[in-house]
This record gives C-alpha cells, sequence and structure tokens, in this order.
C-alpha cells in the first residue's frame, strides 16, 4: 500500500449512462418547464441553475416559440450553449438562430431584445471558462462528442 487513495470518482451525468436524453425526453420537458413558468410567474431554475426563456422565430415554421436555456451573463447579454447534452447533433434551436438571430431573452423578469451571433473560434477558449463557471456540466458536454459545440453570443440590439 502506497498511501495515496485512488482518483475521486467523477458522479453519474443526469440519467447515469453518460449519453444525452432521447430528444423527445428533452422536447416534453422544455415544454412543462415553459408551462410552469407561465403559470408560477417565476420558475427560474433547473436542477439548481439558473435557467433564462429565450423567444425565437422558427427558422422552418416561421411561429415563435419559447425555451428554457442554462443562464450564462455575458456583458449586457447573455451566451447560448448549443450543448444539447453533447449529442452529436445540434439542438433545433440552433438553426433557429442561424435563420433568426433577432431573439428576446427573460431572467427573473428582466426582458432582453437581443442579436444572437455565433462565437468565433478564436473568442470561445475566453468564453469556456464563463460558460463552464455558470452550468459545469458543459465541460462534460465538451468531453462527450466530438462536435464542436456552438455557442452564441447574444448582445442587446
Amino acid at each position: 500500500m502506497t498511501g495515496t487513495s485512488p482518483e475521486p470518482q467523477r458522479p453519474p451525468s443526469p440519467g447515469g449512462s453518460g449519453k444525452p436524453p432521447p430528444r423527445w425526453v428533452l422536447k416534453t420537458a422544455t415544454r412543462l418547464h415553459v408551462m410552469l413558468h407561465r403559470l408560477s410567474g417565476g420558475l427560474n431554475k433547473l436542477g439548481g441553475d439558473d435557467v433564462c426563456f429565450v423567444t425565437m422565430t422558427g427558422a422552418k415554421s416561421g411561429r415563435r416559440l419559447t425555451i428554457p436555456l442554462m443562464y450564462v451573463p455575458h456583458g449586457e447579454g447573455v451566451l447560448l450553449v448549443a450543448s444539447q447534452g453533447g449529442a452529436p447533433r445540434n439542438p433545433v434551436w440552433y438553426g433557429n438562430l442561424v435563420a433568426h438571430p433577432e431573439i428576446e431573452v427573460e431572467h427573473r423578469g428582466r426582458e432582453m431584445k437581443l442579436r444572437a451571433r455565433l462565437a468565433t473560434p478564436e473568442e470561445k477558449p475566453a468564453l469556456w471558462p464563463v460558460c463552464d463557471r455558470y452550468y459545469a456540466p458543459y465541460a462534460e458536454y465538451r468531453q462527450r462528442t466530438t462536435r464542436d459545440i456552438p455557442v452564441f453570443v447574444c448582445e442587446p440590439r
């Protein structure tokens, strides 16, 4: 015995499998969260972490829709991370923001009219520590996938 302790075990990720949940689970949870937020007037947490509600225009449908995303403040706006739990493909909302970058973000009653743009490869190394500070699982998600997870910088219009 050398007196060294084994490396600490990493806690299992949500769902326990190390894989992102199926898309239908995410879609159902999203709709439920938005509904509860509207009914309660303030459900702003997911597992203890702050979320914001992003209203955007659908790329294909043209409909306005609102989804909860992890809240990562940045300057006068926010960063939105298209991680989808480290899934191999971008979330559907990624295409919405690329097609229609004018969005509205609500966080704890504060409403912001923002314009989303993809972070450049040069910007991302400085943005990831900010994202990880507000939602630590992003680091795990980056390890789960070979996909370059997009980060949107959302700034006032």
